[in-house]
């Protein structure tokens, strides 16, 4: 007779039966997970698709060489803890002809964020490794580390590729 698949059993059973014991235990339904702290809510606005597919959960105004320009960011974590740190005035510098970047204060939240992405021209994104926010005004490459926050309206772009400062706050 085989007892391979007798002992198999017999090691798969308690390991179930524990899983099954803590799992019972465990009381992670959705009304008593912990919430985010308030202070990494971003303020709620109705969540829409782009043009490009990408949602939106935030309006805000980004001002470059004087001029206003309307911008939303995503509903993701990343841009909930961008859109925490507003309003924000930073000073630009350029990278690759293709984007400027800046310093943030501190560390944004790359919870739940993919590996990296492939920046739009008009998209807003966090460059983690370098804590930087990136904008984009030309096409760039796929990048690991970097999690798209929001986009800038039509013809942010030409204001972007020439500003040296920009202004982000939050708009109702």
């Amino acid at each position: 007779m085989n007892l391979a698949p007798l002992r198999t059993v017999a090691r798969v059973v308690p390991a179930a039966a524990l899983l099954l014991v803590v799992t019972a235990c465990t009381d992670r339904s959705p009304s008593s997970a912990p919430s985010e702290p308030a202070s990494a809510q971003a303020p709620s606005a109705q969540v829409a698709p782009t043009s490009s597919g990408r949602t939106t959960a935030m309006n805000i105004r980004l001002t470059l060489n004087g001029h206003p320009i309307a911008a939303t960011l995503n509903d993701s974590a990343t841009a909930r803890d961008f859109a925490a740190q507003l309003p924000l005035t930073l000073p630009l510098r350029d990278l690759n002809a293709a984007e400027k970047i800046a310093d943030l204060p501190r560390k944004l939240s790359t919870s739940g964020a993919p590996e990296g992405a492939d920046p739009e021209v008009g998209d807003l994104a966090y460059y983690a490794p370098w804590n930087q926010l990136a904008t984009y005004y030309r096409d760039a490459p796929y990048a690991t580390g970097l999690v798209i926050l929001g986009h800038m309206a039509d013809g942010g772009t030409e204001q972007l590729a020439t500003a040296d400062e920009i202004t982000i706050e939050a708009t109702s």
